[in-house]
């Protein structure tokens, strides 16, 4: 199934390669972009054979385990403090720090 799904696979070219790590913000060395070619083509090959799996006899799950989670009480556990933390700030109001605007 693997060979299928390689002859199948495009094949990927530098300028690909090239135009994928601009986008994701990457330096990438020239004497590196076959290398990540030869990466990215066994990547796209083993995405190609597991979407040729079969799946018809698999049952979905919702929760990979039967079991409830345990939660912790929803209860306050720290006093109220705001009024002492706020007091060293440049700038509060109404209980909120008040800071520059940065977007406009």
């Amino acid at each position: 199934m693997a060979t299928d799904s390689k002859a199948k696979q495009a094949s990927i070219d530098l300028e690909t390669v090239r135009k994928t790590a601009r986008l994701a913000r990457l330096a990438v060395d020239e004497e590196h972009l076959a290398s990540y070619q030869a990466h990215f083509e066994r990547l796209l090959a083993l995405v190609a054979d597991v979407t040729e799996a079969p799946i018809d006899d698999v049952e979905p799950m919702a929760h990979p385990m039967d079991m409830a989670q345990r939660l912790r009480p929803d209860a306050v556990t720290e006093d109220d403090q705001r009024e002492r933390l706020q007091a060293s700030a440049p700038n509060a109001e109404d209980g909120f720090f008040l800071v520059p605007r940065v977007i406009e």
